[in-house]
């Protein structure tokens, strides 16, 4: 996985541009309209989609697997935001609580193993009534069932990247126990579930 986005960042750059995803607007407006003031970004790759966040003084703190995308991130926000170089599969890196956690199109990109790991950490990490924000690729997707199955609603149709497709069932499988209560639709250059959980 290192890899894969290693190369990608290196080749391509800013490859989505610097506009933020209509997602990452969506829930800043939702964490203003909460007063949340201090959120993590797993997978924050080169910053883009910290963007609104720090525009509306909302302090940001970021995972990224690729130490290219960091450097890029650093080039945009200088010191604005704090960044953990690793995978997020080896959360937590710091101990501290977030009134709010955004995590972009990337959730999709791990196993169920590492999917449920995902969600446990980000919701230990938040404070008590806190907001985390997922969102996952559905299976609205035109590439869905496209190339090799790895397991169910998993398929590997660019080599790399292994893809897990969620429907309204698999959302509530693994966010039920996690505070989850809405999911709607956006859609971004894939359709997506925006996925809201709070901790109780």
């Amino acid at each position: 996985m290192t890899e894969f986005w290693e190369t990608a960042f290196n080749d391509k750059q800013e490859m989505w541009g610097m506009n933020p995803a209509k997602s990452a607007e969506l829930t800043k407006n939702f964490f203003e309209e909460k007063s949340v003031k201090n959120i993590l970004i797993p997978g924050i790759g080169y910053g883009r989609n910290a963007q609104p966040f720090i525009e509306n003084g909302i302090n940001v703190s970021g995972i990224e697997i690729s130490k290219t995308a960091i450097e890029l991130a650093k080039k945009h926000y200088g010191n604005g935001i704090t960044i953990f170089h690793g995978s997020v599969t080896k959360m937590p890196f710091d101990d501290k609580k977030y009134d709010g956690i955004f995590c972009y199109a990337l959730i999709h990109l791990l196993n169920s193993e590492e999917r449920r790991k995902l969600i446990q950490d980000c919701y230990n990490q938040l404070t008590e009534n806190g907001f985390m924000v997922f969102t996952g690729i559905t299976k609205e997707a035109p590439n869905f069932g496209k190339g090799k199955l790895i397991e169910k609603d998993r398929y590997e149709f660019h080599e790399g990247a292994k893809i897990f497709y969620y429907d309204q069932e698999s959302v509530k499988a693994e966010f039920n126990d996690f505070g989850l209560f809405e999911i709607s639709e956006v859609n971004e250059n894939q359709p997506m579930y925006l996925i809201k959980c709070k901790k109780k």
